[in-house]
């Protein structure tokens, strides 16, 4: 689903560890900006800001964020979702820009950070994020890691763990919101997560020019059921006509999209058929 295109962001700090991560991210996707808030510092309220863990106490806050979901659909659709299927359309593009949070850092600079659900504040209408770092992971080398605040892992593999550990730490408590509203079990859940996870990392490599890299990446974080995340990143290959190849994956869960347009799947979607995913990338590489 697409998100709405903002001014370029804001140069975050030069003090901290993460700005040259975000400040990369912002370049090529200026439709998420995301801004450092200092240790101790409170986050932005008001407007159209939300904190995470707003979000995880459900209610009225959770009810008005979907309602911006339900308002889209109806305004582009011209017809109202299933309440199922607004919970999930707006889970979606919340855990797709927390994931980045983590996973953009450490793709490009080795570096984790911990954002537990009090240190996000999430402006969905323009695209904004501020987070608060406290702690971050980081490898024996990196001279990040006489920084306040860094926790020195051993090698990439523990590196790895760290930031499925941190995805885990700042999403559980979204989805224990969420799931009644999406009728759901937690291993449907967790599956959303692990789609969110492998293609923020594959649609921002291919923004970077390091798709093929993102995918290998990718792979080695989610390389198959490792809890709480029930599948690996579950990328494969396709042959085109002509002998071309194509990257896909398998989702290991549904967006609902279906439920709206049943004739205009994801190309990943458990619904679309190889061949109907090779026409469709054939389709797109030709244009």
């Amino acid at each position: 689903m697409a998100m709405c295109t903002l001014a370029p962001a804001p140069k975050a700090s030069a003090a901290s560890p993460f700005a040259a991560s975000y400040s990369r991210l912002a370049e090529v996707l200026p439709s998420l900006r995301v801004t450092e808030a200092s240790v101790g510092t409170e986050l932005p309220r008001g407007g159209g800001w939300v904190g995470a863990a707003e979000l995880a106490e459900g209610g009225p806050v959770l009810d008005a964020f979907l309602a911006w979901d339900d308002e889209q659909v109806r305004r582009d659709y011209g017809q109202q979702a299933r309440p199922d299927v607004v919970a999930s359309f707006g889970l979606h593009r919340y855990a797709w820009s927390a994931c980045l949070l983590v996973t953009v850092p450490w793709f490009l600079h080795r570096r984790v950070p911990r954002v537990p659900v009090d240190a996000v504040a999430y402006d969905r209408a323009s695209g904004r994020m501020t987070v608060r770092i406290e702690g971050f992971s980081c490898l024996p080398k990196d001279p990040a890691g006489r920084l306040p605040g860094a926790r020195v892992v051993a090698d990439e593999e523990a590196l790895r763990a760290a930031v499925r550990e941190s995805v885990a730490e700042h999403l559980a408590p979204i989805l224990d919101a969420f799931r009644p509203r999406m009728r759901r079990g937690p291993r449907a859940l967790w599956g959303m997560v692990t789609d969110e996870i492998a293609e923020g990392l594959w649609y921002v490599g291919h923004l970077l020019g390091e798709e093929r890299r993102a995918i290998a990446e990718a792979e080695s974080l989610l390389p198959g059921s490792l809890a709480p995340y029930p599948q690996g990143a579950g990328f494969r290959t396709l042959s085109g006509p002509n002998g071309e190849t194509f990257p896909t994956r398998d989702r290991a869960s549904c967006c609902l999209f279906y439920t709206l347009r049943p004739q205009d799947t994801c190309v990943t979607c458990p619904r679309t058929c190889d061949a109907d995913r090779v026409r469709r990338l054939s389709g797109s590489a030709a244009a």
